[in-house]
């Protein structure tokens, strides 16, 4: 395979969650090429805990929802698999923990890990040493390329997935 046909393949995973007060979080997953053209989106349904689990998970809560439950239901739906995932919710970098794929989450500090795009990213601590393999694979990705406005596109797809259902009901 040529260089600039693996360059084309990269993938790239832009996963974010909405929060509905009536009806709770609504995940949605992204995957495009290296220029932002979609390749898949999945989105789940509503998840909303109730008072008891509000209560046992305590700070614990959101994150457990986001990762393991959203994040990564997600990642396993999507048949189009991304090489790289991106979020701006910290909440979402324990995915990490859960899923084979890099993790990437938005960070507004200049000494960040890693630059893609015109965007720095932190990895989990625990899988800082595919930082590496993640900088060479996305090497390619043009310096001005918005990585944060994928994730407008997936909040307006989700408030429109969210508003079908309620005319369903």
């Amino acid at each position: 395979m040529s260089d600039q046909a693996k360059k084309d393949q990269l993938r790239l995973g832009f996963l974010t969650a909405v929060e509905d007060p009536e009806r709770g979080y609504v995940g949605g997953l992204l995957v495009t090429n290296r220029y932002g053209r979609p390749l898949e989106f999945q989105c789940t349904t509503p998840v909303k805990p109730n008072r008891t689990q509000q209560i046992l998970y305590g700070p614990t809560l959101r994150p457990y929802l986001l990762s393991e439950l959203i994040g990564k239901t997600l990642i396993e739906k999507v048949g189009v698999k991304p090489h790289l995932v991106l979020t701006e919710d910290e909440s979402l970098c324990e995915l990490r923990e859960h899923v084979d794929i890099p993790v990437g989450c938005f960070s507004d500090e200049s000494n960040a890990t890693l630059r893609i795009g015109n965007r720095h990213l932190e990895f989990h601590s625990s899988h800082a040493s595919e930082m590496d393999h993640v900088r060479d694979q996305c090497k390619d990705v043009p310096t001005s390329a918005d990585l944060k406005e994928p994730f407008d596109r997936i909040r307006e797809a989700l408030q429109e997935t969210m508003k079908a259902a309620l005319n369903r009901s």
